[in-house]
């Protein structure tokens, strides 16, 4: 029986919770107070039976929280355990380096994923993320730099974007 740790911290676009395994990996993490929600999207091959509250996670709710406060870069180095076929493992990892501030297209996630014409496949890359934030799919937009989807919703999305934004430059969910 596995056990994973989790926490919920209280920032400007609402609940924001993290579940962390034995390691301090980050296994989910979004926008919402269920942690068994964040839970039941983790991998099965690693999704703990057991989550235990914790108030704090260290250096991971450390980093959640000096991020909401205004360092963007706060995330960066965090560990993050997340499984699944080759490609979406890749795709999260390359996720990993669109810098803040500097959002990428699906069409430009999908070439530097290494599969140009998989755009579809990097949509998915997105949509399968459990580790939101620390795995920042938000930084994915759509050619016409409009915002997509989101799984914690738009307001949220729009919230980061322009959080990591030192031109405030505004994007739309048209």
């Amino acid at each position: 029986m596995s056990t994973a740790a989790w926490t919920t911290i209280t920032t400007p676009t609402g609940p924001f919770t993290m579940v962390v395994d034995s390691d301090g990996q980050v296994l989910a993490s979004g926008w919402s107070a269920d942690a068994d929600y964040l839970n039941a999207l983790v991998h099965k091959s690693i999704r703990p039976d057991v989550l235990v509250n914790k108030p704090d996670l260290g250096t991971v709710s450390a980093a959640a929280e000096a991020y909401h406060r205004g360092d963007v870069t706060a995330i960066d180095d965090i560990a993050v355990k997340q499984r699944s076929g080759a490609f979406l493992e890749h795709a999260w990892d390359v996720l990993r380096q669109v810098p803040a501030g500097d959002p990428v297209s699906y069409t430009e996630y999908a070439r530097l994923s290494g599969r140009p014409a998989a755009i579809r496949g990097a949509a998915s890359a997105c949509a399968r993320n459990a580790a939101a934030l620390f795995v920042p799919c938000h930084r994915v937009l759509r050619s016409d730099r409009t915002l997509g989807g989101f799984r914690y919703g738009l307001d949220v999305k729009s919230w980061l974007l322009a959080h990591e934004n030192s031109e405030e430059t505004l994007f739309t969910s048209a």
